[in-house]
């Protein structure tokens, strides 16, 4: 039911007032008809009040059939009479009901013009079961009679009064109702939805432009660089008060990334020179192990300040969108490590092409294969389309993670084990800058543990996911 539903502001503001007019309309209309019923009912119950006390003549018309059987007017026509009906029996027949609110009404109505009543029924019928209809119309005649009556629903009405034996007979349709009114009622909706409905849509197109176009500029904001020129503000006053504190905003994050950018550069300029300086001074240091331990260290310090400094940088990346092969991608990496003699193998691959940042991309493989060697020893890359989703996969032969510990694992500084050792332990951040590179591309990065046909774990496999 939900996926049938508008998703806009605009959409769901409309549908929830054609909606609230629809019922509004509705209980008019049901309104309307009660009303209308409790007219036809008072109307009728005058009706039968006029004839048990005046007691006139009612003439209904039948046409005979023209077959020349009957003689005297032309075409056959002849008047008939419905006259007041007296009886010995109420009018009430085999399996009709009396009806204690209409013989209420009549009552009242009865009283009012000083009647004494000894006795009073009501019920009502079909025309066409009438006795006395049936009984004017035998002959199998034509209805010429009064067009209400017709089709309708007859009520029926006796009176026996103080003092008389007899009961007095009277009949009256019940009209049927309007069918005009509720032509009125549907014209009078489709004006209001024209009116209503169609105005507000233009108004809330008018809100809606607005919100649309600043949403798509908090998405562009998000994902690289800020404008470089600020939102026309445009709309109602609401509207164009929140898109002037945008673009305030806008401006005040924009100068805080310029400040980072600066500040990290500075820090990388100012932290590389004299490491470069002390890579340079210790080749002067007489002890092999010696020297190249510290030249280890001395690598291991540039490495981990690249990775930081590459994990800050990452959400406002300068190098534009590419569309790039994924397979050809992953297979670049591979001979990479190929011609590095590690155990690094391509899998089964697809070809799928995509808008992505490949130097970013190739990094995040690359911390992943790497996370795969350290732990498992070895590395598997495959590629594949997973629905509307395209999927690297990085699995190893390792002994995996802690079901706890996975989620933590993609945090900075977190490790699986708790050495310091460069060579076994890294310095925790490259999960979190694959991460960050998947996300930066709309996607996400998961680690499962695999498990083998004995139950046990058989490794890791670390999933990139890139929306198609």
């Amino acid at each position: 039911m939900r996926r049938f539903l508008p998703k806009s502001l605009h959409g769901q503001m409309l549908l929830s007032v054609a909606l609230a007019l629809l019922v509004a309309q509705t209980i008019s209309a049901v309104l309307l008809y009660r009303a209308q019923q409790a007219r036809n009912e008072f109307g009728t119950a005058n009706a039968l009040a006029y004839q048990l006390v005046a007691e006139p003549r009612i003439d209904v018309r039948v046409e005979e059939a023209r077959d020349g059987r009957r003689e005297g007017r032309r075409g056959g026509r002849r008047p008939r009479v419905l006259r007041m009906q007296y009886s010995e029996e109420d009018p009430l027949l085999a399996g009709e009901r009396r009806q204690p609110r209409r013989e209420q009404l009549l009552h009242e109505l009865l009283e009012n013009q000083d009647v004494e009543i000894e006795a009073l029924v009501v019920t009502s019928r079909a025309v066409a079961d009438d006795p006395l209809v049936q009984a004017a119309m035998r002959d199998r005649p034509v209805w010429r009679g009064p067009p209400e009556w017709e089709g309708s629903e007859l009520i029926v009405a006796g009176l026996k009064r103080v003092g008389d034996d007899r009961w007095l007979i009277a009949r009256a349709p019940l009209p049927r109702p309007d069918s005009n009114a509720l032509r009125g009622v549907i014209m009078q909706t489709v004006i209001l939805y024209l009116v209503l409905v169609g105005g507000l849509a233009l108004l809330l197109r008018r809100i809606s432009r607005p919100l649309a176009a600043l949403t798509r500029r908090v998405e562009s904001f998000g994902g690289s660089a800020p404008a470089p020129e600020p939102m026309e503000p445009s709309g109602p006053d609401d509207t164009r008060r929140l898109i002037t504190a945008h673009n305030a905003m806008e401006a005040r994050i924009a100068g805080l990334l310029d400040e980072k950018d600066v500040m990290l550069g500075a820090i990388g300029h100012d932290l590389k020179t004299p490491l470069a300086a002390l890579r340079v001074r210790i080749e002067s240091v007489e002890d092999d192990d010696e020297r190249e331990r510290m030249a280890k260290t001395i690598e291991d310090i540039t490495s981990t300040l690249d990775d930081i400094l590459s994990l800050a940088r990452v959400g406002r990346p300068s190098d534009p969108l590419e569309r790039t092969e994924l397979s050809a991608l992953v297979a670049s990496v591979v001979e990479e490590y190929e011609d590095m003699d590690e155990p690094v193998e391509l899998g089964k691959t697809e070809r799928i092409a995509l808008p992505v940042r490949a130097t970013w991309l190739r990094r995040a493989i690359r911390n992943l294969v790497g996370n795969a060697l350290r732990y498992g020893q070895q590395a598997r890359i495959s590629v594949a389309r997973d629905g509307e989703q395209a999927v690297i996969r990085i699995a190893d032969k390792g002994p995996g993670i802690p079901e706890e510990q996975i989620a933590g694992m993609l945090e900075p500084f977190t490790r699986g084990e708790g050495s310091r050792s460069r060579e076994t332990g890294g310095a925790g951040l490259g999960l979190t800058l694959a991460r960050a590179i998947a996300e930066q591309h709309g996607g996400s990065l998961t680690l499962v543990n695999r498990i083998g046909e004995d139950g046990g774990v058989d490794g890791l496999l670390a999933e990139i996911r890139l929306p198609l």
